[in-house]
């Protein structure tokens, strides 16, 4: 396949990638940005889609060949923002056995007796893998955040629970992705920004068709109700451990097309800095190779 262009997707991506939170502002972001991609030219970015899949077919197998770096894609968003369908058509072309997706949802009566860093630690994939976070570690300073009432489940003694509880967490997750970082890590982080009024349009949908009835939940829209304490819990993480070793990128999300392609673009963009390749054979190999060879030609049938 053909050299990736990467000043081409460095400059596609920067309005996308926050890699410093200080001064961030999420109303700077629009959910409908298509970075001047018209509609008309929709073929053209699912064609550039479907070449990045195909390009990360490619480079998963040498990450796992080569079995040094390990890459963690961590994706949060509100409800029908796309995390399911995104992942799905960005990792399509990958081999399943490279891949494991952890989905997070309500922490079991084991997982509140733990650390709330513990579940997600246990999924973090091996090296020459890629990890995928359907929801993470941000659920305890988003959700738990908008719900405090969560918070008196998690057993914590009263006095650590503090009105610095939720600047230590970041400072936690924070270290964590430092940590995993330093030991061979690459960490990319997507936030699907869709916007209120799509939200309520793609929840209609789900009521509307029948076989999408078994996605929605009375309390997704109930939820709705708290938007903007979300909104403000996702600026808030976002400031706070947005770094040049596990940004962030904000996508849009209200054009499910687009928001894939700046996925698309991110992780390739990210792998190809890691310069991987497949593993050299150095001379005692190859006689070995050579003997098997030998052997194999030699064999009658």
């Amino acid at each position: 396949m053909a050299k990736i262009d990467l000043k081409r997707l460095e400059k596609f991506l920067r309005p996308y990638r926050v890699t410093k939170g200080k001064g961030f502002k999420l109303k700077d972001h629009d959910p409908g940005d298509t970075h001047g991609i018209k509609s008309e030219q929709k073929t053209e970015a699912k064609a550039l889609l479907a070449r990045g899949v195909e390009w990360l077919a490619e480079e998963q197998e040498k990450l796992y060949a080569q079995d040094r770096w390990g890459v963690l894609l961590v994706f949060q968003a509100m409800d029908a923002a796309g995390k399911d369908g995104t992942i799905k058509h960005v990792m399509s072309g990958v081999n399943p056995q490279g891949v494991q997706v952890t989905s997070f949802k309500a922490p079991s009566s084991e997982e509140l007796d733990h650390d709330f860093l513990w579940r997600c630690m246990k999924a973090t994939p091996e090296r020459g893998r890629i990890g995928i976070f359907n929801r993470s570690y941000y659920e305890e300073v988003l959700v738990v955040r908008v719900h405090e009432a969560l918070l008196a489940k998690q057993k914590l003694p009263a006095k650590l629970v503090t009105k610095r509880i939720w600047q230590e967490r970041y400072e936690d997750i924070a270290n964590f992705e430092r940590y995993l970082a330093r030991n061979g890590y690459l960490i990319l982080k997507f936030f699907l920004n869709v916007s209120r009024g799509e939200q309520k349009k793609r929840f209609l949908e789900r009521l509307d068709r029948p076989e999408k009835n078994w996605k929605f939940s009375s309390a997704d829209a109930r939820e709705r109700g708290y938007w903007g304490k979300y909104m403000a819990a996702y600026q808030d993480l976002i400031r706070h451990t947005a770094t040049e070793h596990a940004p962030w990128y904000v996508v849009p999300a209200d054009n499910k097309w687009f928001s894939r392609l700046v996925v698309a673009a991110a992780i390739v963009e990210s792998m190809e800095r890691l310069d991987l390749h497949f593993p050299k054979v150095d001379a005692a190999v190859k006689k070995e190779l050579a003997t098997a060879r030998a052997l194999l030609l030699g064999e009658k049938r």
